[in-house]
């Protein structure tokens, strides 16, 4: 019998930022992209982003082990449409940092995103 890992669950998202480096929705302006923050208390996902085709946006959700499921709207930059839709990802670790996985519908049609943690700066250093 070959002994298999436990999966590994990844630290809390509190606090952290990321920002989208690919995605099935819309190209992205790797100068801009859309920035997301994330909050984590007891279960519960929360967080707000911006940029590139986004002016701002809002999510709540939950997360269960590395899943995420949230619900999200935001308003466009191009037209001050409102979107809405829902959100499942995957929080995978690496050596690299955290990455998100996501997999979302908007107006009825799935997408996948990937979005990648942004490393803090150390107090005192500069980015």
């Amino acid at each position: 019998m070959i002994p298999t890992d436990p999966v590994t669950i990844a630290p809390s998202l509190d606090g952290r930022r990321f920002v989208m480096e690919s995605s099935t929705n819309s190209p992205v302006d790797p100068s801009s992209p859309s920035s997301f923050e994330y909050f984590e208390r007891d279960g519960v996902i929360w967080g707000d982003y911006d940029g590139d085709t986004v002016t701002f946006g809002r999510f709540v959700g939950t997360r269960v082990g590395n899943q995420l499921e949230v619900s999200f709207a935001h308003v466009m930059a191009a037209d001050g449409r409102v979107v809405t839709g829902t959100s499942g990802s995957v929080v995978e670790q690496s050596t690299a940092g955290i990455r998100l996985v996501e997999n979302f519908t908007i107006d009825g049609v799935d997408h996948v995103s990937i979005c990648v943690e942004v490393p803090t700066t150390p107090a005192g250093g500069t980015s």
